[in-house]
């Protein structure tokens, strides 16, 4: 099928068989994996899934490829349907995600799979470096963000491997990444409320050179910074996703 690609879903199709190959070998996958892909497109990385795996479902919002795909593939399970919006709770067995997400919904989509962490085993997913290198970043490092600390909270992440342009067609103007994320289990530093501790950590990176003392002037005192033995003149980004989980929790503890 001659498709062309459309902006408003991000498309650009993975087309480098090394990549595909180098992307399912990080999968590592196994015949009794159930197997889910977010927007297989053009189908790069779904044909060869199809061989190592006996159960494969893939979401697809574009419904010309969807259609396309369960016409080609038809022991395939199609979902087409905005994989945002996307129920991974209603399958009985652990699922493994991957995919090439794309670029305008990666954070929102990483955001929406961390609801799921207990039914996932591991995601491999291929995003715009940029988003990734703030995934994967550390304390101090300037990558740092709300987007490594909520993501680390719940997932251990590695970045695998870069991509160029090239790989794909239309080529987008960026760089892009596979990274790997697997499930905490059990959490390393579980927080008692954790709407609450989002909250304290958007508020912290919300103007990233604003002082604690400033961001979150609403959650703490001066005693309080003593008691949890931290500097109110650090930034956000200057804290362990630990050092997050203990304010947190000190605030939940004051006010239950």
């Amino acid at each position: 099928m001659k498709h062309q690609p459309r902006k408003r879903f991000g498309q650009n199709f993975l087309v480098d068989e090394s990549v595909v190959a180098a992307t399912i070998a990080a999968l590592r996958p196994k015949r009794g994996d159930l197997v889910v892909e977010i927007g297989p497109g053009l189908g790069a990385l779904t044909k060869p899934l199809l061989a190592l795996v006996d159960e494969l479902h893939v979401i697809e919002i574009d419904r010309d490829l969807a259609a396309d795909l369960q016409r080609k593939q038809p022991q395939l399970t199609v979902h087409t349907c905005d994989a945002l919006g996307f129920d991974f709770a209603q399958f009985k067995k652990e699922i493994r995600v991957i995919g090439n997400l794309p670029y305008n919904i990666s954070t929102p989509m990483l955001f929406h799979l961390e609801n799921f962490a207990a039914r996932i085993r591991d995601i491999h997913v291929m995003l715009q470096q940029e988003v990734v290198n703030r995934m994967a970043a550390t304390p101090a490092d300037s990558n740092y963000s709300r987007l490594s600390v909520m993501l680390q909270y719940r997932f251990t992440v590695e970045k695998l491997f870069s991509v160029g342009p090239e790989a794909f067609t239309p080529q987008p103007q960026v760089e892009s990444a596979v990274i790997r994320l697997t499930p905490r289990d059990p959490l390393p530093w579980p927080a008692h409320d954790e709407i609450s501790f989002a909250r304290i950590v958007a508020a912290a990176f919300t103007q990233r050179r604003k002082t604690l003392r400033n961001s979150l002037k609403g959650y703490l005192t001066a005693p309080d910074f003593i008691t949890l033995d931290i500097d109110p003149q650090a930034r956000g980004q200057e804290l362990s996703i630990a050092q997050f989980v203990a304010i947190a929790n000190h605030v939940n503890a004051r006010t239950t």
